[in-house]
């Protein structure tokens, strides 16, 4: 099936060209956190067919997003990571978080939940109000763990706990939502 295009000379709708695909933009939250497998890829965003992710990340390696390469032995494994430009992306992930976290007044029962999930809007908040400028800090939620890094080049983050974190947070998702500014759940 052709990929669709807005053909609109037009930012928006040439950045939705490359990233308004469905998965796209959570793919790209994926590998914000470094390289991943295909396996790994598949197990954190439940919902999406093997077909669907096979494709989107053949699109956004076309479209530079993306770049697959093979570890070298014994792990022998495919990876993908995001580009510098796909890592542009951040700040868009940002503001889709804040713009789209006051809709987690409620969890539904289908609701899946990752920790890494609360990295983004996280590593934000944690930019913009610690006084540290440098360092590593471990978040433990019930439902597992990732550190961020504050450094002269921005937050970043990653999936698992740090190898010698500064500070080690540790609270559940109503704490997360709190903490963000998005009050108590129902």
């Amino acid at each position: 099936m052709p990929r669709r295009r807005y053909d609109q000379f037009c930012p928006i709708a040439r950045a939705l060209d490359l990233v308004g695909e469905r998965w796209t933009l959570l793919i790209v939250r994926e590998l914000l956190a470094g390289p991943r497998r295909y396996t790994d890829l598949h197990a954190d965003l439940p919902g999406v067919s093997t077909d669907v992710l096979a494709a989107r990340l053949k699109e956004m390696e076309r479209e530079e997003l993306v770049t697959r390469r093979r570890l070298p032995p014994p792990a022998a494994a495919s990876v993908y990571e995001l580009t510098e430009r796909g890592r542009g992306l951040l700040p868009v992930l940002s503001a889709l978080a804040d713009w789209g976290a006051p809709a987690l007044a409620e969890r539904r029962p289908t609701d899946a939940v990752r920790a890494h999930w609360f990295a983004v809007p996280l590593m934000r908040h944690l930019a913009e109000t610690t006084d540290r400028t440098e360092g590593v800090i471990e978040v433990r939620l019930d439902e597992g763990t990732f550190h961020i890094t504050l450094d002269e080049t921005g937050p970043a983050y990653a999936d698992g706990p740090a190898a010698h974190p500064d500070e080690r947070l540790v609270m559940d998702t109503d704490t997360v939502l709190k903490i963000l500014g998005h009050g108590e759940r129902n």
